[in-house]
């Protein structure tokens, strides 16, 4: 028995040999994306939880590199076969999860290693990766932002770790009237008929915020401390160079990294891209809202 799930309106399957159970004990962020098996709906892609899979070594791999994530380092290897591997480790540097994957990653398959909690750190971290890399073809994105819906729009803060996404959305959610959090960590972008949308995900960082909710997106507005609150619309220059660093991408593989490119234009062509310069307090939040509110 193979299970589903809906995210950002796509379809994946998760193949855990028909044990659905174990799948959503060590990810219960999942629960509320679980759907029927689909009829006449494209898979964005497969993982099967296989664990017979082995590291693939010798003349088959090329090391491509290998990076910390800030929660511990990623290893990522090119296949000879166009596909690519990786090993994703925690801080005290174990491996939790090897994920094989085709080119387009719609065909994965991993191996969990360690305690249950290591299993759904590296599980975890593997869907987010292959949704990120699988979605880019599509037109779908994986961003790193803190996600507020107002009157039935959705507003997408990004900055780095610590700079204010999250103290932004809540100053919205206990000041300006009819919001609600969608998403504080990894929200989806969608394109559907050159129209952008947002989506919550079952990725949500420390906020336990997982909800299977779609808004048409209102803006992305970046966030800057300043000791005064001000908002600047950026150029399209500038909104590339704001959002591309916030999205999940392998800028080492030239199809991946220009579909993620292309995806990114065409949401500046639809949507306002703003700088919010802002203290945390509420005259910010208020600022922002009425310059870049739809309603």
């Amino acid at each position: 028995m193979n299970s589903y799930y809906r995210i950002a309106d796509h379809i994946i399957n998760i193949n855990n040999n028909g044990n659905e159970l174990i799948f959503l004990s060590l990810l219960p962020s999942f629960i509320p994306f679980k759907c029927e098996k689909p009829v006449n709906e494209e898979l964005l892609f497969k993982l099967t939880i296989d664990e017979s899979i082995a590291l693939i070594e010798g003349d088959r791999v090329h090391r491509i590199r290998a990076f910390d994530t800030g929660n511990g380092d990623t290893v990522v290897d090119l296949l000879d076969d166009g596909g690519y591997q990786f090993v994703i480790k925690n801080l005290k540097d174990e491996d939790c999860v090897l994920l094989i994957t085709n080119k387009d990653f719609s065909d994965c398959r991993c191996r969990l290693f360690g305690t249950r909690t290591m299993q759904s750190f590296g599980l975890n971290n593997a869907l987010m990766l292959i949704m990120a890399f699988a979605g880019s073809s599509k037109d779908t994105i994986l961003v790193h932002a803190s996600l507020v819906r107002h009157n039935g729009y959705g507003y997408a803060f990004i900055a780095k770790s610590g700079t204010g996404k999250s103290t932004q959305v809540s100053l919205w959610l206990r000041y300006i009237p009819n919001c609600d959090l969608m998403n504080d960590d990894n929200p989806v972008i969608r394109l559907i008929d050159g129209v952008p949308y947002i989506y919550g995900s079952p990725w949500s960082g420390k906020t336990p915020c997982y909800r299977n909710v779609k808004a048409p997106l209102g803006a992305i507005t970046r966030i800057d401390r300043a000791k005064s609150n001000s908002v600047e619309k950026l150029s399209p220059v500038l909104s590339f160079a704001s959002i591309l660093p916030s999205c999940s991408s392998m800028k080492w593989d030239n199809e991946i990294f220009n579909n993620i490119c292309n995806v990114v234009s065409k949401i500046i062509e639809k949507v306002s891209i703003y700088t919010l310069h802002c203290t945390p307090e509420k005259e910010a939040a208020e600022i922002c809202q009425r310059t870049i509110s739809k309603q």
